[in-house]
């Protein structure tokens, strides 16, 4: 979300299977931003893991293979408006040290309720049911299409100074905003204060909330927004591309030059120039793609699908890695292979740009929906493979199934906790070998199955 911390999902994998679902958020700010009517709802979308990793051995058969509880209670918020005053009563002190003056609180808080819903929500986004082509249906629909194109003939004057700028394609800008607020539609309608303050004070993740809520305040005091204009998702991205508190202080820019930062207003100018401005100094590469839909070659070695292995696109040529028209793809840069559905999907090649994507959300469907919406924009074809549209999303149950079976079989995941990341992803292709099967990585309901038959 704002960049950067989907402070959304802790839970996880990403999408059925996983052989591409690895850590989620390097950033700070959350997935869930606010509900547009042509996006999938970030909440069935996925479970995604933020930042610094902060989604974070069987005895004997009986106990490995074993359901582990869920505790209930838990889930219920217990917090109060009466329990949210006292809490702000001692934030106010800490707040004052760095620097937010009296008139400042005073406003902010004025209206300040304690909000069950955002604590609900916060606390029960551990389910992960939507597949990776179901996601993109929706993240790069035909509506969702032509309304970014409207968009970039609306704003082209705009989008241009911005590339201009910055060195990122107006596509990759609007195809942003088209999925963080569906061109600006949905820029979320939750008081920001008064979600950062419920978060920090009944939260799970109090210490990053508390940071959130005083950039918050520390905007507000600037002068950028007032406290009734701050208003974004539940989790406090904020604006047309939803940047979380922290992010907007660190990188959003004054486009228009009128001495605020205005991300909220209806004149999306400075969000889109932030946003590029976000990318560029995440490293953003001019010229660069963001990937190339590639075809693998018969027999293809799938342990070479690894972002950790980076080769040029004319490497990858001379062992039959070549771009859906048969040619090598040029060397853009330094490029991993990437197979999101495992052998019967897609698949890329990925250059340094998808990382810098991944910072502004690091789920891999986000980044794919991202650059594919913006190849579409720029007048690129549909993807030419297709994907195992039969298979659903494996839930968090199955996965932690999954990884409770492959240990119990002698593949060992080094923990359960519904995630398939690189150390079950390396368990699944182990398993796959041993049985003769494609050793791809991905885990879908059909290898549960065969796990389960032992």
């Amino acid at each position: 979300m704002g960049v950067t911390f989907l402070v959304a999902a802790l839970a996880g994998g990403l999408v059925a299977g996983g052989a591409w679902a690895g850590p989620v958020e390097r950033s700070e700010r959350p997935i869930l931003r606010g509900s547009a009517a042509e996006t999938v709802s970030r909440s069935s979308y996925a479970p995604i893991a933020p930042g610094q990793s902060l989604r974070p051995t069987a005895r004997v058969r009986a106990a490995v293979l074993a359901p582990e509880a869920a505790p209930q209670e838990a889930d219920q918020p217990s917090g109060s408006d009466a329990g949210l005053r006292a809490w702000i009563e001692t934030f106010t002190p800490r707040a004052r040290a760095q620097g937010i003056g009296a008139d400042t609180l005073r406003r902010a808080f004025a209206d300040v309720r304690y909000d069950a819903d955002v604590i609900r929500r916060d606390r029960n986004q551990s389910e992960f049911t939507k597949t990776l082509w179901d996601y993109l249906a929706s993240a790069v629909s035909d509506s969702r299409i032509d309304n970014g194109r409207a968009a970039l003939r609306e704003h082209d004057t705009l989008l241009r100074a911005i590339e201009a700028r910055y060195g990122v394609p107006k596509e990759i800008v609007t195809a942003i905003w088209g999925l963080e607020s569906a061109y600006g539609t949905f820029r979320g309608s939750n008081p920001v204060i008064g979600s950062m303050a419920t978060l920090a004070y009944d939260g799970r993740r109090a210490a990053f909330f508390e940071e959130q809520l005083i950039a918050a305040l520390q905007i507000l005091q600037e002068g950028h927004t007032t406290p009734e204009n701050m208003t974004g998702s539940w989790a406090g991205a904020m604006g047309h591309t939803q940047f979380m508190p922290t992010s907007f202080r660190q990188l959003a820019v004054d486009w228009t030059g009128d001495g605020r930062r205005d991300i909220w207003g209806d004149d999306p100018a400075d969000a889109l120039a932030s946003t590029a401005h976000y990318l560029a100094e995440n490293g953003w590469v001019t010229g660069q793609p963001w990937g190339v839909e590639v075809r693998l070659p018969a027999g293809f070695d799938y342990g070479q699908a690894s972002r950790d292995i980076k080769r040029l696109p004319s490497d990858w040529a001379r062992d039959g890695v070549v771009g859906t028209d048969g040619q090598p793809v040029r060397d853009h840069g330094q490029a991993s292979v990437l197979v999101p559905a495992g052998h019967r999907g897609v698949a890329f090649l990925v250059f340094d740009n998808f990382r810098v994507i991944e910072r502004y959300n690091a789920a891999d469907a986000y980044v794919i929906g991202v650059g594919h919406l913006a190849d579409r924009l720029a007048g690129a074809a549909p993807f030419q493979a297709g994907w195992p549209e039969g298979d659903r999303a494996l839930t968090r149950d199955e996965r932690m199934e999954l990884q409770r079976r492959l240990s119990a079989v002698g593949f060992d995941t080094r923990g359960v906790d519904g995630r398939i990341g690189p150390i079950t992803l390396s368990a699944v292709r182990a398993f796959q070998r041993s049985r003769g099967m494609v050793p791809d990585g991905y885990a879908d309901p059909a290898l549960l199955e065969r796990l389960r038959d032992l």
